[in-house]
């Protein structure tokens, strides 16, 4: 049987907390070598935390995984200062990236790992996306992809209640709250829907995902008295995707979709702003929740927190959410190999 390829994963931002919870999770994962991953990085940064092994090409990491953190060496130009970001390094954080994405196209790698990035040093160096999300959908543009094409972010966390998971798509990402209204079409509602569907199959082995629609207003509009969008946009959506085979609800109100009862009644929600979804989820499992990019022709994870830079270089971020998006990254990149959607 052909062993596995590994895992890849980005450093991030070098400033922030990514060097430490790359040690960490480490540290915690190196005795299965089913969950081997190589970093992307700058390999004197990482050595000044522990034990690395610098490493030619991701099938190194397989054999080196056991003994120590296996780095594939794209050093920095400039000295990283932990919690003292800088945009000298942001051509190198991209690069990081865009290397990373460039081995799962490959087959070198089975899956992508992100460390968090701080977008506001990018932005100095003019960085055009709003985050990795975007950024990763435009590398990957170019690739066959079997079913409708994200990128979509779904944020995961554990739902000890259920003995299941908690997963939100969010129809707008970082969009002010007086935009959102703007951002949303019966069209990429539309594609929400459907690469969600197709992800709980072909990346989760959901066979008969069930979709919950949560309505923009409160109380869902109150048919048309709290706002007309649930009437005029949300409502006739859901009606056209079951006309086209999905099983989806709403919409509904969002506060009455997270209690632990009504998260047995689906398997996805698809929330329409980024608080609606986030605070949910958050507030089920603060620590370990993990965003993951639906829609793409590569496996992508990654902690569901940002850089730490005010904690940075102290020695106490936990590292909970990217251990747990590694896991992640291994489960999908397995389940797709499984399955295919309807």
């Amino acid at each position: 049987m052909r062993p596995l390829a590994p895992l890849v994963l980005s450093l991030g931002d070098p400033c922030g907390t990514g060097p430490e919870l790359v040690h960490k999770a480490w540290a915690t994962l190196h005795g299965d070598p089913e969950l081997a991953f190589a970093v992307v990085g700058d390999a004197d940064l990482l050595a000044s935390l522990g034990a690395i092994q610098r490493i030619n090409a991701p099938s190194e990491a397989v054999g080196t995984f056991a003994r120590a953190l296996p780095v594939l060496d794209r050093p920095l130009s400039a000295p990283a200062r932990p919690g003292h970001p800088d945009p000298v390094h942001a051509p190198h954080i991209i690069g990081w990236i865009r290397e990373g994405a460039e081995l799962c196209l490959s087959g070198a790698a089975r899956g992508l790992v992100t460390a968090p990035i701080a977008k506001s040093v990018l932005y100095a160096t003019g960085f055009a996306f709003p985050g990795h999300t975007e950024y990763l959908g435009d590398l990957t543009a170019g690739t066959p992809y079997a079913g409708t094409r994200g990128p979509v972010m779904m944020l995961t966390a554990p739902d000890a209640a259920n003995d299941s998971a908690l997963r939100v798509v969010l129809a707008t990402i970082h969009v002010p709250l007086s935009e959102v209204k703007a951002h949303l079409s019966a069209d990429s509602l539309r594609a929400l829907a459907h690469a969600t569907h197709e992800a709980l199959i072909r990346d989760f082995g959901v066979t008969a995902p069930r979709l919950m629609l949560a309505g923009l207003n409160p109380h869902a509009g109150e048919d048309g008295t709290i706002g007309r969008e649930e009437v005029d946009l949300l409502r006739p959506l859901v009606e056209a995707l079951r006309d086209e085979g999905l099983n989806i609800s709403g919409p509904l109100p969002a506060d009455t979709l997270f209690h632990a009862e009504a998260r047995r009644t689906y398997d996805a929600v698809l929330c329409l702003y980024h608080d609606q979804g986030l605070i949910p989820l958050k507030t089920l499992d603060f620590w370990g929740g993990v965003n993951i990019t639906l829609g793409l022709p590569i496996v992508r994870t990654s902690p569901d927190h940002g850089t730490g830079f005010g904690i940075a270089g102290k020695g106490v971020a936990r590292p909970d959410s990217l251990i747990n998006a590694i896991r992640a990254a291994h489960d999908l990149s397995l389940n797709r190999t499984h399955a295919t959607p309807e």
